[in-house]
């Protein structure tokens, strides 16, 4: 992939404050503000156009990651995106969220078209990835452009979704990124390296190791028991994802754990040595392949 020029401003000076991402030869717009800045970014013209936006936060029952997203068009009375998401800001049902991510254009070329179609692609490429909770009840519609807009626009949404993540929301990114065998034996995707094995009595799973941390794949069997000796966090991540755990104790669903540790812990409910427990197909266990990969450096 070529590299991409991107400008990061911070508004009021501060990381955590508004901030503004644009990118070399691109006409889109984005903006990340915390909900207690809104009120700053009245004055600005090109949030009173039309735009699509994100309203990103936390369940407070789960703690999972949610996300709302939404489109807005230009109103009779001026008012565009930003007018839009002060009504959110006012609605209770809306309290989960602590800030939003806003695309739009510097020429101001959305129209209804142009956010119906990103909206419903965000949502679909959003869903796919898992990562968070999506709060749309209802699938937005695709609506019909023509294939030369089509195209115009899944180019606009690849240059999103590079922005999204440096705006710090891996909400487009898969857990692991390419195809392998699950535990289940269905296709799991999974990033370039090695996937790992953990055997012990009946207990089987597989994950691999990601730049995030360890995704432990769904169809994992999980034990039943922890023991006294099973590592804190381990057993807080068990608890987390106690819904994603069927009665017979095989794991739903993909899930992503900070450590090879952590996820040995999760699966066995003990303590053990993830270096020496975690094993490729072929037998060569994670301190082995640590061991290898230090070598190269």
């Amino acid at each position: 992939m070529a590299g991409k020029n991107i400008n990061y401003f911070l508004m009021d000076g501060s990381p955590s404050g508004r901030i503004k991402c644009t990118i070399s030869n691109w006409t889109g717009v984005a903006y990340r503000i915390p909900r207690t800045e809104l009120e700053k970014c009245k004055e600005r013209d090109d949030l009173k156009q039309s735009g699509v936006y994100f309203l990103f936060g936390t369940d407070e029952d789960t703690g999972d990651n949610v996300v709302y997203i939404g489109q807005a068009g230009v109103r009779k009375n001026g008012e565009g995106i930003l007018f839009r998401l002060q009504e959110h800001k006012r609605k209770t049902d809306k309290d989960y969220w602590t800030e939003a991510v806003i695309f739009t254009t510097s020429n101001n070329s959305f129209g209804p078209t142009e956010i119906s179609w990103l909206e419903n692609r965000f949502c679909a490429l959003a869903g796919t990835a898992k990562r968070y909770i999506v709060k749309n009840s209802v699938e937005p519609n695709l609506g019909n452009p023509t294939e030369e807009k089509e195209s115009e626009l899944e180019e606009f949404a690849a240059n999103a979704k590079i922005v999204m993540g440096v705006l710090g929301h891996k909400v487009f990114e898969p857990l692991v990124s390419s195809s392998v065998t699950s535990n289940d034996g269905a296709a799991a995707p999974a990033l370039s390296g090695d996937v790992l094995e953990l055997r012990r009595g009946n207990t089987l799973a597989k994950g691999q190791r990601t730049s995030d941390g360890f995704v432990l794949f769904k169809g994992a069997n999980i034990s039943l028991k922890t023991s006294k000796g099973c590592p804190n966090n381990s057993i807080k991540q068990r608890e987390l994802h106690a819904s994603k755990i069927s009665e017979d104790r095989i794991l739903q669903e993909d899930i992503l754990l900070r450590s090879p540790h952590e996820a040995a812990g999760f699966v066995t409910g003990n303590s053990c040595n993830a270096r020496e427990i975690w094993k490729t197909t072929e037998g060569k266990s994670l301190g082995e392949i640590e061991a290898s990969e230090a070598s190269e450096t």
